[in-house]
This record gives structure tokens, sequence and C-alpha cells, in this order.
């Protein structure tokens, strides 16, 4: 089992990034996946949610309205896209798939002027 982030790296504030998570053996489209973060110092927290088949999206009140969260599960594939990045975005940001437990390496999303 593998899931694999991407996408990640330093932006202005206003920028924009997509990130990308790639899984791999298991059965990706049957499962919600999440985009969790982690910032220095701080506890882990959820940043959004997707169901397995799409069309059903939940997302942190700090996000709300600047990230979406998709997937396309012929590409085994997760994405997260966030606009409009503040400083307090800044973290290490990790996929997760829910019911089994996953958890991807994280990539490094800094945002800075």
């Amino acid at each position: 089992v593998q899931l694999v982030e991407s996408g990640g790296g330093l932006v202005q504030p206003g920028g924009s990034l997509r990130l990308s998570c790639a899984a791999s053996g298991f059965t990706f489209s049957t499962y919600v996946m999440s985009w969790y973060r982690q910032a220095p110092g701080k506890e882990r927290e959820l940043v959004a949610t997707i169901g397995s088949a799409s069309g059903i999206e939940n997302y942190a009140d700090s996000v709300k309205g600047r990230f979406t969260i998709s997937r396309d599960n012929a590409k085994n594939t997760m994405y997260l896209q966030m606009n409009s990045l503040k400083a307090e975005d800044t973290a290490v940001y990790y996929c997760y798939c829910n019911t089994r437990n996953y958890w991807g390496q994280g990539t490094q999303v800094t945002v800075s002027s």
C-alpha cells in the first residue's frame, strides 16, 4: 500500500498550489479519502474529506471557499487545489485513507513572501 503526495513547494501569499496523492496497493475508488496538515508545533488537523465516488466533500472552516478536494478514481489519484494561500496554510500536507488508516509521507507547503 502506498500513498504518495506531490505538488508542494514555496508560494507567495495569495498564490495557488495543487497537491496530488497517488494511491496504489488497494481499491482506491471504494474508500473515503482526506487531506490533513500539520504545522510546526501544532497537532495534525483535518483539511478536507471526499466521498468514495466524489459528490460529497467536507472542509475545515479555515479553508472553505479557498481549497477544493477532488479525485479521479480512474487514475487512483486525489487532489487538493489550494487558492488564495495564506501564511497560516504553511504545513506538511498528508493524504489519508480513512477506513484503512493509511497515511502518505507528506509534502511541504510553505506560504511566504
